[in-house]
C-alpha cells in the first residue's frame, strides 16, 4: 500500500505504467477502482498515478465537512508531495470539476486537461438527475459495497461520507464557469450524449476555455468511461499525444484554438 501525506490527509494511491505523468481524479464516492476500463490504455503511455480522495476508497475520513475546495487543495498537495508537477489530469463528475479547479488555481502544476461529465455550476444537474439522485435518494446507495470494501473508516461510516458528499451536491453553492478563461492550458470536456449534466452547459464550458474542445460520446450517459471505454479512451489519447489543433480526421474533437 503506498500512501502519500498531503494537506494533513494520508492519501493512498497507486501507480501504473512509465512516461510522464497523468493523474487519474475519480468521481464522488467513487475510488480509484473505477478507473478499471482507463488505467491499461492510458498505461502504456504514460505514468499514471491514481489517487484516492479524503473519505474515499483507502483514505480515511477527516472530520468536518468535504468541499470542492479542500480536495483541490488536497490535489494540489498530493501533485507537489508526489513530485509530478506537470501532470496532465483526467478527472471524471466530481474528479472533472476538481481538475478544472486545479488548473485554475495552480496552473504551473498542471499539463493538459480532461473533464469528463463535469460541470463548473450546481445548476448544471439536468431536471431528471435531481429528481432520481437527490438528498436522501436511495439509488446512491448502489455504491455502497465498493465503500465498504475498500474504507479503513469501517462499514458504518458510509452513512457520513454520504450525507457529505450528498451536501457537496445538493446544498453547496457551486459556480465557477467565469473562471474557466482563466485555464490556458489545452483542455477537454467530455460528455455522454444522455449526461446527467445538460448538453448545454459542457457547450458554455468548451466555450469559455480559450484552447477548449468538446468530445461528446454517443450512446451514453454520465459513465461513459465505463460505457464507451475504448472510445473514451482513443479521444484521451489523441487529446493528449496531439497536436494543439487537431489532426484532419480526429473526431469529436472541435477546436476554439
Amino acid at each position: 500500500m503506498a500512501i502519500v501525506e498531503a494537506n494533513g490527509v494520508r492519501h493512498y494511491y497507486e501507480e501504473v505504467g512509465t512516461g510522464a505523468p497523468l493523474l487519474l481524479l475519480h468521481g464522488g464516492l467513487e475510488s480509484s477502482e473505477s478507473w478499471a476500463a482507463q488505467t491499461p490504455a492510458l498505461a502504456e503511455h504514460y505514468r499514471v498515478v491514481l489517487i484516492d480522495r479524503r473519505g474515499h476508497g483507502r483514505t480515511p475520513d477527516v472530520d468536518g465537512p468535504i468541499t470542492y475546495e479542500l480536495m483541490r487543495d488536497d490535489t494540489t498537495a498530493c501533485i507537489e508531495a508526489l513530485d509530478v508537477a506537470g501532470a496532465h489530469l483526467v478527472g471524471f463528475s466530481d474528479g472533472g470539476i476538481l481538475a478544472l479547479m486545479v488548473a485554475i488555481q495552480r496552473p504551473d502544476l498542471v499539463g493538459r486537461i480532461v473533464s469528463i461529465g463535469g460541470n463548473t455550476s450546481s445548476e448544471a444537474y439536468t431536471l431528471e438527475t435531481r429528481a432520481a439522485l437527490g438528498a436522501g435518494s436511495p439509488v446512491v446507495d448502489v455504491m455502497r459495497a465498493d465503500y465498504e470494501n475498500a474504507t479503513p473508516d469501517g462499514s458504518e461510516h458510509w452513512p457520513v461520507v454520504r450525507d457529505k458528499i450528498e451536501h457537496l451536491w445538493w446544498e453547496t453553492p457551486l459556480d465557477f464557469t467565469d473562471q474557466l478563461d482563466r485555464i490556458t492550458t489545452p483542455t477537454l470536456v467530455m460528455a455522454g450524449d444522455d449526461d446527467c449534466i445538460e448538453p448545454a452547459h459542457s457547450i458554455e464550458m468548451f466555450q469559455c476555455l480559450p484552447r477548449g474542445r468538446l468530445g461528446i460520446i454517443p450512446g451514453a450517459s454520465h459513465a461513459a468511461p465505463i460505457e464507451q471505454p475504448e472510445l473514451v479512451n482513443r479521444i484521451i489519447l489523441d487529446f493528449l499525444d496531439g497536436p494543439e489543433k487537431p489532426a484532419e480526421l480526429m473526431p469529436l474533437l472541435p477546436s476554439r484554438v
